[in-house]
């Protein structure tokens, strides 16, 4: 994976934030972590910790290259690389590696625009009932509880008619 900042280096440094409660990302190579003061305490002393465990793992293949797509092949690594996924298959091979850079880039992991016409009435039930959750959230948040109440009886009756359907269809 490339360098966040500048898109030029290979990634070697993750670094997790929280402000204001949001979790948030970024993959630095060595020179722009540095130059954002996520150096590490061992680089000013010149020890390089990569090099020394690189040198007792050389010839061993990360659990991530060993890992590949049955269906097309590909490996997380070339997925990163390439920046592309090799087929449909590697979503669901890779669904947790792929999950974090899902979220970061799309902000959710779930589809929250329009429906096609010919969408069926599970998708458009599903959808619903996430609907109504949001609004539930917002009223308790704004405690409108006779509201939330009844976003909370028709989240009920929804998942009730979403189970009907999965039990008949």
């Amino acid at each position: 994976m490339l360098c966040q900042s500048c898109e030029k280096k290979e990634a070697t440094t993750h670094i997790k934030t929280i402000h204001n409660g949001e979790l948030k990302e970024y993959m630095l190579c060595s020179d722009c972590a540095k130059k954002y003061g996520y150096a590490s305490f061992l680089d000013d002393a010149g020890f390089d910790l990569d090099k020394l465990f690189g040198s007792f793992m050389e010839g061993i293949p990360s659990p991530r290259a060993l890992k590949r797509c049955q269906l097309c092949g590909s490996s997380f690594e070339d997925i990163a690389k390439s920046g592309k996924v090799g087929c449909a298959e590697c979503y669901d091979t890779f669904y947790d590696e792929l999950l974090p850079s899902v979220r970061r880039i799309h902000g959710r992991t779930s589809h929250t625009g329009k429906l096609a016409h010919s969408a069926g009435a599970g998708v458009k039930l599903r959808n619903e009932i996430a609907r109504c959750r949001t609004e539930l959230e917002q009223a308790i948040k704004a405690q409108e509880f006779e509201k939330a109440a009844e976003l909370r009886d028709r989240i009920r009756e929804l998942e009730k008619n979403n189970a009907e359907n999965s039990a008949n269809g």
